[in-house]
This record gives structure tokens, C-alpha cells and sequence, in this order.
């Protein structure tokens, strides 16, 4: 078969002659998922496994497998980072290069990296062995800096180990050897945790403390649905990924709708810089979250489920399969569930491929769909018409965690811990500059004071709540509560001392949100490139105090008019530390003298013009002769 496709970076071989695709290799892959447009994903995923790139002539077979044009397939595959139509290495090493990264020692590991394999970042080397890059957070920031190796995640690494990572490699170790000699005779939940730390600080009384199994399931199956739904209302029950929306109160929107097929999606896709919580939930209560979905299908007489697994987290995709196959055995997915006539549900994993904008509920639809992930315009909401267009139940997994505690003990119970308002407990997932980084269990209503007494952040000069797209609040404003009605969070507590820089830091998240954005609407694709064109303005010290305004204006403009959340919270970072570090930006800022500006830069100003004239200027340019 003809793959021909060139290398970008002039390093690799012509695409796909690494490993050349046999003829029928694409269609079986393609009929093994039905043919089925709508697990696009997995074909693609699973080619780009095999293939180590998704070339033209691949995408043609695809189209033609599974009944959508060329340009379709493209789409698609062009979409998700970890999809590439470019050759990669046989090894791809991903490291991670979030802020908390970069702060704990990325710099020196990716120097050890590539000093070791002799490519640089962005590059595959000669042979076509291995391809090294950067991609944005991998969910681990609590054991920085961290790297994923094919489907293998290092952490906690240093120069010195990253340079034997390399060396081992290049030795022609594979890449799950580098975990353990004995991997393949490992549990899935014992390769889990060799490779990841779980780091539970604090463990509360509702998720990570003693859980009876499948309690709330026999509680369950033995009521109504309806009754189901009353519990959760008067539980009090909110989205746990950050919006906060009354959980009862969308199975029963979702309930009433009158249709053959329903659907309850699992949102296991946190990509949020900071957020790793759902991380420990999958790997330490697998069981107690297909429960609560099982229980929201029977709330809502969905008889089909999926759970969508962020690309970072396919080291947990083993375990997870080994959980529904055990629950499939013994009844408690699949047909009469727990021997109830008509009570019908089972699960599917649908592994993501490196695209933040895929937490966000309708682009998380389009992915499960097959589609790019791109948010879905509203009305209609997912609990009218969801996945394939029919009613759709989508919450995180900390939410399905907490409904299944719920039915086993009682509303009143989980009601009255926390706050009015904000009931239950809450996973936080701290990291940053704090001496004791992992997941606290507690009930809202601790003042950020209080979480950095528990986790050793006392030096805190500045926290991030709920991520980029939350708030980063200053030492005045440590004694406000973890509430939904104070500082909302999904989760993420990123803690950065005095000796950061904050304007980096907020360079550093939009440049996060211009990578991320899916591209769909001109005000996020353009105005956060904007954005982060004014910071870095003021990071060089050639702001104005006119800028400030400019900043303003902007961020509001991208608020109001972005199509999706992505948008609408990418301005944040911007906004938060205008608001909470004035004399950041002033410190960074020049006044005008007699309306010139006195920190323009002509010589930038006219660079452009320069290369598309290709000429100097006769006025600007001192020396005209080079």
C-alpha cells in the first residue's frame, strides 16, 4: 500500500515506510469496530498504534470502510494531538509541559532527553525509533515533572532519570519494562499504581473512606425511578466538574423524555491544568462509579452507557475493563441487572485522543459520536437530544461516586455535610509549591487559609482555584470559602509562592487556551491569541497603562461572544490577577509622554514589513548596507 506522505522536521523517513500497512490491515480494524462511523475514534486510534501515523491513503480506506468521504475521515484525524498525519517514533515520549512541570525541573529533563536520544523536541529520530515532544497536562502534577511513554506514565523525573529512561530505550527495553520486569504477570490496579502515586492525603467519609459494595444498587433496584431522583434532588447533589448544575434535577429532565434509546455518559475526560482527582477515583473506586452510573440508568431507563477516558489516562483502560467484565459476571451489568425484569445497562470505554476541549459536554457528545471534538450549538441540551440525538445524561465521575453514596446512605445524610448550598464533600487536588501535593477529601466550606495549613503551603503567594479557568486569588483573599457560592472549583488547588513570576504564569495558561481552543469561533481561535500577545507585551515591558483597558475590553469581548465554556473562561487567568494583582501590571507598565508612547518599538513595528518586502528601511535602519 502507498502511504506517501513527507516528514515535516527532515529527521524521519517518508510517512509510514517505518512500519509499511498491510493490505486488508485497515479493513479488518475498521469491520472489528462495525464499520461504524461513529467509533471513528477508535479506528483511528487503533491505526495510529499500529502505524504510527494516519497517512492519506489510509484515510482513503477508512472513507471507504466505513461510508464518509475523504475530507471526514481527515477531520477527524487532524483534529486530536495524539492522532499525527506525520510519521512518528515506534516509542513516542510525550512529556508533560504544564506551569508545575516547567517549576519542578522540566527544563533539565527534556535537556537529559534529548542529549540521550540526539533529537530534539518536535523531532523523530533517523531510524525512526522514537519521536520525543511536549503536550499539555497529562493529569500528574502532583509527581512533576511526568512524561507518558506510548501508553506508560514516568513520573516524578529528574535529569539523571530521564537520562536512563532514554539510554533503556534506545537499548531496546520496552516501554511498559521500564515500570517493572515482571509487568506482564502484574494486576492492571498493581501496574496502575506502580506507575502513578495516588497520593490521598485526606481521605473523607463519603468517597475515600470504607465504601460498602454495591449498597447503593440494592437500594436501588428497589425503589422507583423516580424515587431515585427525589433522593439525589433532595441530597443536594451538584456537578462536581465546576458548573455546578443541580444533578437531580438533569436525570429528571432527561427521565421525562418520551424515546426508545437513552444514554448516560461519563465524563472522565479532566483536562483541566491542575485537576487530577478523577484520576485517583478510577484507579481506587472504579467499582463505586460504575455504580452510580448503573444507578443514573436506571433513574433515567437508559439501557446503553459509555465512559469516555481522557487519551492521558489509557494506562487505567485495562483496569477499568477488567472492572465491567467482573460486574458483567457477577449481574450487575448486562441483562436483569441484580435480577430485575427490565432493568438492562452496560458500558463502554470510548478512550479520547489529547483534547482538552473534550471535557466540555458537547464536545465530549461529538468525540463519542466520531466527530471532531467540538462543542455543539444549544438548545437543544444533551438531556433532549444528547449522543446520536437522543436524551443524554453526561456527568463527571466524582458525580456518579456521590449519587451511588447517596442511595446507600441517605439524603439527609449527604445533605447535611458541607454547607447551605454546597452539600456533600469535595475532592480537591492540590500541587504546586506546597510540601504535601495529592487529593484531600473534605467537606465545602474550608477557607483556602485552611487547605494550605493541611498541605503545607503556608508561603503561598498566590493560588490558582479551579485551574486556568477558575480564579487566582492573593493573600487577601486566602480566608474566602470553597463553596459553589464563594470560590467554585472542579477541583484543582494549584499553590505558586512569592518567587513566581505571575505575569509567566498567565502567559503561560493562554497559551495553554490558544492550543486547546477546537478553533470553531473567531473570538476564542483569534481573540486568545490576542490575549496573549498583550501579556507578553507587558511581560517585555512595553505596556502602556492604555493596555490595561485593552485587556479588559478584549476579555469581555471573548466572554460574551465565545460559542462554548472554553471561550468563555479562557480570559480568566487575565481577568483574575487584574483584579488581585493590580501592581503586577502597573509595575509592568510605562505612562505616555505628550501622547507618544514612549515604550512603542519601532524596529518590531516594522520587522514584518521588512521580510515581506525583503528590504530595509532607508530611515530606521542605521546600517542599510546589511
Amino acid at each position: 500500500m502507498d502511504n506517501g506522505q513527507q516528514a515535516g522536521n527532515g529527521v524521519s523517513k517518508t510517512a509510514c515506510s517505518v512500519t509499511p500497512v498491510p493490505d486488508g490491515a485497515v479493513a479488518d480494524i475498521c469491520e472489528r469496530f462495525g464499520n461504524d462511523k461513529h467509533r471513528m475514534l477508535d479506528i483511528l486510534r487503533e491505526v495510529q498504534d499500529r502505524f504510527q501515523c494516519i497517512a492519506p491513503a489510509t484515510m482513503d480506506q477508512i472513507a471507504e470502510e466505513t461510508g464518509l468521504t475523504r475530507i471526514e475521515v481527515e477531520g477527524v484525524a487532524s483534529f486530536y494531538s495524539f492522532l499525527s498525519l506525520q510519521p512518528k517514533g515506534r516509542i513516542t515520549i510525550r512529556l508533560c509541559d504544564d506551569i508545575v512541570d516547567r517549576y519542578a525541573g522540566l527544563e533539565a529533563v527534556t535537556a537529559a532527553f534529548e542529549d540521550a536520544l540526539g533529537i530534539k523536541i518536535g523531532e523523530t529520530s533517523a531510524d525512526g525509533a522514537v519521536s520525543l515532544e511536549y503536550t499539555p497536562c497529562i493529569g500528574m502534577c502532583d509527581q512533576a515533572p511526568a512524561a507518558m511513554v506510548n501508553d506508560i506514565v514516568l513520573t516524578n523525573l529528574t535529569a539523571q532519570s530521564a537520562r536512563e529512561v532514554a539510554e533503556a530505550i534506545i537499548a531496546g527495553k520496552r516501554p511498559e519494562d521500564l515500570v517493572s520486569d515482571r509487568f506482564a504477570t502484574l494486576s492492571p490496579h498493581d501496574r496502575a499504581v506502580r506507575m502513578v502515586d495516588n497520593n490521598i492525603r485526606h481521605a473523607g467519609a463519603v468517597l475515600l473512606g470504607p465504601v460498602p459494595e454495591d449498597a447503593g444498587l440494592s437500594k436501588a433496584v428497589s425503589i422507583t425511578s423516580s424515587q431515585i431522583i427525589s433522593m439525589i434532588e433532595e441530597s443536594g447533589l451538584r456537578g462536581c466538574g465546576g458548573a455546578g448544575f443541580t444533578t437531580g434535577r438533569k436525570w429528571r429532565f432527561a427521565a421525562a423524555e418520551r424515546t426508545e434509546r437513552s444514554f448516560v455518559i461519563c465524563n472522565a475526560d479532566e483536562g483541566e491544568p491542575g485537576t487530577f482527582k478523577d484520576r485517583v477515583l478510577l484507579t481506587e473506586r472504579p467499582h463505586l462509579l460504575i455504580e452510580g452510573m448503573t444507578i443514573a440508568a436506571r433513574a433515567v431507563g437508559a439501557k446503553e452507557g459509555i465512559l469516555y477516558l481522557r487519551g492521558e489516562y489509557v494506562y487505567l483502560r485495562e483496569l477499568l475493563e477488567q472492572v465491567l467484565e467482573e460486574r458483567r459476571r457477577r449481574g450487575l451489568l448486562g441483562k436483569a441487572i441484580l435480577g430485575t425484569k427490565r432493568f438492562d445497562f452496560d458500558i463502554r470505554i470510548q478512550m479520547g485522543a489529547g483534547a482538552y476541549i473534550c471535557g466540555e459536554e458537547g464536545a465530549l457528545i461529538s468525540s463519542c459520536e466520531g466527530l471532531p471534538g467540538e462543542p455543539k450549538t444549544r438548545p437543544p441540551f444533551p438531556v433532549n437530544r444528547g449522543y446520536l440525538g437522543y436524551p443524554t445524561v453526561v456527568n463527571n465521575v466524582e458525580t456518579f461516586c456521590h449519587a451511588a453514596r447517596i442511595l446507600d446512605q441517605g439524603a439527609k445524610w449527604f445533605h447535611d455535610i458541607g454547607t447551605e448550598g454546597s452539600h456533600g464533600t469535595k475532592l480537591f487536588s492540590v500541587c504546586g509549591d506546597c510540601l504535601n501535593p495529592g487529593i484531600y477529601e473534605l467537606p465545602y466550606g474550608h477557607s483556602v487559609w485552611e487547605l494550605l495549613e493541611m498541605v503545607g503551603g503556608q508561603d503561598a503567594a498566590a493560588v490558582q482555584v479551579g485551574g486556568p479557568s477558575g480564579a487566582m486569588i492573593a493573600r487577601d483573599s486566602f480566608h474566602r470559602k470553597l463553596t459553589f457560592d464563594d470560590l467554585a472549583t472542579g477541583g484543582a488547588i494549584i499553590v505558586f509562592n512569592g518567587q513566581r513570576n505571575i505575569l509567566e504564569i498567565v502567559d503561560y495558561y493562554m497559551s495553554f487556551f490558544v492550543h486547546e481552543s477546537c478553533g470553531y469561533c473567531t473570538p476564542c481561535r483569534v481573540g486568545n491569541v490576542f490575549l496573549q500577545k498583550a501579556i507578553e507585551k507587558f511581560r517585555k515591558g512595553l505596556a502602556n497603562p492604555e493596555d490595561i483597558d485593552y485587556l479588559k475590553d478584549l476579555s469581555g469581548t471573548i466572554i460574551e461572544t465565545s460559542r462554548c465554556g472554553l471561550g468563555m473562561t479562557s480570559p480568566n487567568p487575565v481577568l483574575s490577577t487584574l483584579a488581585n494583582f493590580p501592581l503586577v501590571y502597573s509595575a509592568m507598565t510605562q505612562p505616555s509622554k505628550d501622547g507618544i508612547r514612549a515604550t512603542f518599538d519601532i524596529q518590531s513595528a516594522i520587522d514584518g514589513a521588512r521580510k515581506i518586502a525583503k528590504r530595509r528601511s532607508y530611515i530606521f535602519d542605521r546600517d542599510f548596507t546589511q
